[in-house]
């Protein structure tokens, strides 16, 4: 009854275009209209104004001769102050916003590598960005943001960065081991060699204590009984350290079989092989 009547109604984030006799009139906004139809005066069609999104999907070549498919999303709205322009001057608005992204992006990504085109992408979303803007704005249009959400490439290509990744990764974790482990050697001949001079002063301090306790016991022992010699003292000293080594080694349950002269005779020898030692030493020190 209303269009009968040449009432109308525009919604809300829309306008709508009002002709006279087939030419542009007015834009008119939310709300109720009259459009008298006995005069001339006809609805041209709806705008929307509200944002609207596009995913634009273009195959490129990178400057390495990898073929990537590059995502952008662009989100765009028409104003309504340029309703107008945007209306009659552009009859498919999402093939011309993808004729401007496929330039910008063809042009641009050739001239980087792949791992440019990743780190990149910002800069090309920014370039597409500005080359929109400048383009759509002549037809009524608004770029509200341009994103390149993915960078594709081909599967095998694809693959084979992951198992580049991969190999780098276990060089690196190989690398690290290598380390650890000349680290761990370095540390445990650093313990031994110290345990080892350890080890060596308390033998050197045990041979001193051994040494000190046989020039004190044959100094007591000659001071103590009189008209012996020091060499009678050592020689008892050495029957006692004969028998004591004798008992030891039998003694001890791992002991191998260890055949040895037994008897007066072979302390006697004993001694004899330890002093003609001394000696000999003491002659090659002159």
């Amino acid at each position: 009854m209303g269009q009968a009547l040449g009432c109308i109604q525009v919604d809300q984030s829309t306008v709508a275009i009002k002709e006279n006799f087939g030419k542009f009139n007015d834009v008119l906004e939310p709300g109720c209209h009259c459009v008298p139809w006995c005069v001339g005066s006809q609805l041209g069609g709806y705008l929307s104004l509200r944002v609207q999104h596009l995913d634009i999907k273009c195959e490129t070549k990178t400057k390495d001769n990898v073929f990537v498919t590059v995502v952008a999303s662009i989100q765009y709205r028409a104003l309504a102050e340029k309703a107008s322009d945007a209306y009659y001057r552009l009859s498919n608005t999402k093939e011309q916003i993808q004729a401007y992204v496929f330039d910008v992006v063809r042009a641009s990504v050739p001239k980087l590598s792949l791992d440019k085109v990743f780190e990149q992408k910002n800069e090309i979303a920014k370039a597409v960005e500005e080359e929109l803007e400048k383009a759509m704005s002549n037809y009524g249009y608004e770029i509200v943001q341009t994103l390149i959400v993915d960078i594709e490439p081909d599967v095998q290509v694809k693959r084979a960065m992951n198992e580049i990744n991969a190999a780098s990764r276990l060089r690196e974790a190989a690398s690290e081991k290598a380390e650890a482990d000349k680290i761990l050697q370095i540390k445990r001949a650093e313990g031994e060699a110290e345990a080892k001079y350890l080890a060596g002063l308390g033998i050197a301090r045990q041979r001193q204590a051994i040494v000190d306790g046989l020039r004190d016991s044959v100094l007591g022992f000659a001071s103590n009984v009189p008209g012996t010699s020091s060499k009678d003292v050592m020689d008892m000293v050495l029957v006692t350290q004969y028998f004591d080594t004798m008992k030891e080694i039998g003694a001890s349950s791992k002991s191998s079989s260890v055949f040895i002269p037994h008897g007066p005779g072979a302390v006697r020898d004993i001694a004899s092989q330890i002093r003609d030692g001394l000696l000999q030493g003491r002659i090659d020190e002159v």
